[in-house]
């Protein structure tokens, strides 16, 4: 981790005052992703035009890896076609499990501070719980809602 300041200050800042935290009317997909193992429970929901993500955010509680995390999942992929989306939950899950390119993890953005919590192994499911939600959303799931557990 380059700085351990730098990374206190965004993960406290996406915890503290997450900008996609926040009910979003009318989502053209919602899921639920819980960690029993450590209480985080969100629900994701995502508003998808012609194969782009328009707008998303979340609601629930969990610890600031997770809010943090999710909320920066949010940042990166708004915009983004759905199939670009999973490539960079792809590249952030390769990243908290094992090593990725200089190049990939500059795709993940601020994403990319997180590299470190493969260290930390109790809070992998924290910081991946967003990622995995949101591909279980575009995996599996059709316009609508549904819920997933201990993803």
């Amino acid at each position: 981790m380059p700085n351990n300041t730098f990374y206190n200050e965004i993960l406290t800042e996406h915890n503290i005052r997450p900008f996609h935290k926040k009910k979003l009317e009318n989502p053209d997909f919602t899921l639920e992703g819980v960690n029993p193992s450590c209480g985080d429970d969100i629900i994701l929901a995502l508003k998808v035009d012609d194969g782009i993500i328009t707008d998303g955010a979340f609601e629930g509680d969990g610890c600031a890896i997770s809010q943090a995390s999710c909320d920066m999942m949010l940042d990166l992929i708004i915009g983004k076609p759905k199939e670009e989306a999973l490539e960079l939950a792809d590249i952030f899950l390769r990243m908290i499990k094992s090593k990725i390119t200089d190049e990939e993890k500059d795709r993940l953005e601020e994403a990319g501070i997180l590299e470190d919590i493969s260290h930390m192994p109790a809070r992998v499911k924290c910081a991946v719980l967003g990622w995995h939600t949101m591909e279980e959303i575009f995996k599996g799931a059709t316009e609508g809602s549904a819920t997933t557990e201990d993803m």
